[in-house]
């Protein structure tokens, strides 16, 4: 049975905690279940990946332009706890439903102006389209490039044999300023 994640012994990200395991730990009490994570430096990451999360742009757009289709988001789960929204999503292209990304995002909603934040909870559009369509102010830190060996989990969500090699990034989303949005994002092996 997995134990509930304790949002309350983890203060909100200062701008330099963004962790793959505390994320991935919101949802998975083994984290070899999602997969094994790796920090990795640009220069060893495939370019094709490092074009995909060597950056600071919104996943969403540069998703949709690697597939040359919007995507959909589709949310495995959510919850809240205190001010944080967290979801375990799918991004699918929108015309094969062909699962592209993977991610986990812990939102502290105190953040967002009650529009975007309404959006983003009723859960039908990834949260880059809906920051980008409420032009909140955004800045969007990298923090560290990942190589992934798909777990079980993971290896479904792609439809590829567990043990292929994928990479991710963790990153923040500054809203208006201020340490927003947390995530973990994993793409598609290619």
């Amino acid at each position: 049975m997995q134990t509930p994640y304790d949002e309350s012994q983890h203060l909100p990200c200062d701008g330099a905690c963004i962790s793959a395991t505390e994320l991935i730990g919101i949802y998975y009490e083994d984290p070899s279940l999602l997969g094994h994570f790796e920090q990795v430096e640009s220069a060893s990451v495939p370019n094709v990946y490092r074009k995909l999360l060597d950056h600071s742009n919104h996943m969403t757009v540069t998703v949709e332009s690697h597939h040359s289709d919007q995507v959909d988001v589709e949310v495995l789960r959510s919850d809240f706890v205190g001010d944080h929204y967290r979801r375990e999503i799918l991004l699918k292209t929108h015309h094969a439903q062909r699962v592209v990304q993977y991610g986990i995002v812990r939102l502290n909603t105190k953040y967002l102006s009650d529009s975007p934040r309404s959006e983003i909870l009723e859960q039908r559009k990834p949260l880059g389209r809906v920051l980008i369509e409420h032009q909140v102010h955004r800045e969007i830190e990298l923090f560290d490039l990942l190589r992934v060996e798909c777990g079980p989990v993971l290896a479904k969500f792609f439809n590829v044999a567990p043990g292929t090699t994928t990479y991710g990034r963790t990153a923040l989303i500054h809203c208006n300023h201020e340490p927003a949005i947390e995530l973990l994002e994993v793409v598609r092996p290619e």
